[in-house]
């Protein structure tokens, strides 16, 4: 049996998460340290190389034979570097390098987090078994990723599969990624939040106003709140759509925390697709829920270190 691991990191805006992920994409070991997001970068490395060492601490890493991340975006994988929105120290940072040093040089795969989770549905959650799917994280912000013929497509700078940011709303909001009308200014949580309370939503005597309290009160049929779901659903389907149409997928898997709203997103969203996705080719498409929780970065950042090793088509790492 292959015995070599790869180690694995999430990072997020929140949160740096570490594994050792076997062949299999169990966790056999893990570290996690808060994202110190509003330091300078050298702080925020720091924390992403005490995670390394935590893992580095344990006898099973003289198998990690190599690193797989996936980190909030964007991230330019060609270059090696990344500057998430979330992480504002971090601009053009070059994490690779910084990673190998700290790692004994070991090979660094990089990847946006809405790849990294495609890549772990695929392999052992939703989409496994499509050759062409979209998988999304639809949350405080809206990502995603492809699989195209079967392997994992991120792209030359790893961000492809980027749907939060197509625009369906040509008038719409001015985003902060500089467009407008995108998919994430319409179908995040804050936004699905920010819209019900515009229109009149009031939260409950504990004050919340997050997209799950929105959720909740949907699920008591509080029209405003539907309402406000159902333009999510609305955008979702368009941006769908789109990508369905220009590449042919097969599947839309929806993780998340706006994933987690169950029927009061899903029943809308597929009702909209019909409305989007009407040529012959997309009209069959199966919209599923995320099954990989929230390991998911971890499993899928391994993955995308274990796709490039088995896939002959890849440059070396």
């Amino acid at each position: 049996m292959h015995t070599d691991l790869v180690a694995a990191l999430d990072i997020g805006g929140t949160k740096i998460a570490g594994a050792l992920v076997d062949g299999q994409g169990r966790i056999l070991a893990r570290a996690q340290r808060p994202t110190p997001a509003r330091e300078d970068g050298d702080t925020v490395m720091r924390a992403v190389e005490q995670v390394l060492g935590e893992l580095g601490a344990s006898p099973l890493w003289q198998r990690a034979t190599a690193v797989g991340i996936g980190s909030a975006g964007p991230v330019d994988a060609s270059a090696g570097t990344v500057s998430p929105v979330n992480v504002p120290g971090w601009r053009d940072y070059p994490l690779v390098a910084r990673v190998r040093a700290a790692t004994g040089d070991l090979p660094v795969e990089l990847i946006g987090d809405g790849v990294a989770i495609t890549a772990a549905e695929h392999w052992q959650g939703a989409a496994r078994g499509h050759d062409n799917a979209l998988c999304m994280v639809v949350s405080t912000g809206v990502g995603g990723g492809l699989v195209l013929g079967g392997r994992l497509h991120p792209g030359p700078t790893g961000n492809a599969g980027h749907i939060g940011h197509i625009s369906v709303d040509l008038d719409g909001d001015l985003c902060p990624c500089g467009s407008h009308g995108c998919v994430e200014r319409l179908a995040s949580g804050p936004n699905i939040a920010r819209r019900a309370l515009d229109n009149g939503w009031r939260p409950g005597p504990d004050g919340d106003t997050s997209a799950a309290a929105v959720a909740a009160a949907a699920r008591s049929g509080d029209p405003v709140a539907v309402a406000s779901f159902e333009r999510a659903a609305q955008a979702l389907a368009a941006g769908i759509a789109a990508t369905a149409t220009l590449v042919e997928i097969d599947i839309v898997v929806i993780g998340g925390g706006v994933g987690k709203a169950g029927d009061i997103l899903f029943t809308p969203l597929r009702e909209a697709l019909r409305t989007y996705a009407t040529l012959s080719f997309v009209q069959h498409l199966t919209v599923a829920p995320a099954q990989m929780g929230t390991d998911a970065g971890l499993v899928g950042a391994a993955a995308a270190v274990l796709t490039r090793r088995t896939d002959p088509a890849a440059a070396a790492v």
